[in-house]
């Protein structure tokens, strides 16, 4: 079983604001979790770094998630996560898409379920949650 972090809800997030996450990985990690949605069963982003999980080894997951209903899987290769290190993830939620912010690296991800504003957030896995902030 996944260890679960924190869980917040009514968070209000709407298109211009941005969400910032700061944690330490664990020194063993595998991988972690964060999801961002209305609520737990409506997830517009599902961002899984692998350090070495199902498969996949330094590559970012990304996913939606509709109920049971999982998306199409969108990989990023670009890693900048270290076991045992800290992370710092922004992300920037847009009329049409979430923007992430990595150390020297962004992508986007689109709003596939149409999602007028983020209420939910989590994580999950070999992350500990240290600060949390938005703006």
């Amino acid at each position: 079983r996944v260890p679960q972090g924190p869980v917040c809800t009514n968070l209000g997030l709407k298109p211009g604001q941005r969400l910032t996450v700061k944690g330490k990985i664990a020194p063993n990690a595998k991988s972690f979790v964060m999801n961002l949605g209305k609520d737990a069963t409506l997830l517009g982003l599902h961002f899984n770094p692998r350090f070495d999980a199902h498969g996949d080894v330094n590559t970012i997951v990304c996913n939606s998630k509709k109920v049971e209903e999982w998306g199409a899987e969108h990989r990023e290769t670009v890693f900048p996560f270290q076991k045992g290190g800290t992370a710092e993830i922004t992300f920037g939620v847009n009329q049409n898409d979430v923007t992430v912010y990595l150390p020297g690296h962004q992508f986007t991800f689109p709003n596939r379920l149409n999602l007028s504003v983020i209420d939910y957030f989590d994580t999950q896995g070999d992350f500990t949650l240290q600060s949390f902030s938005w703006e």
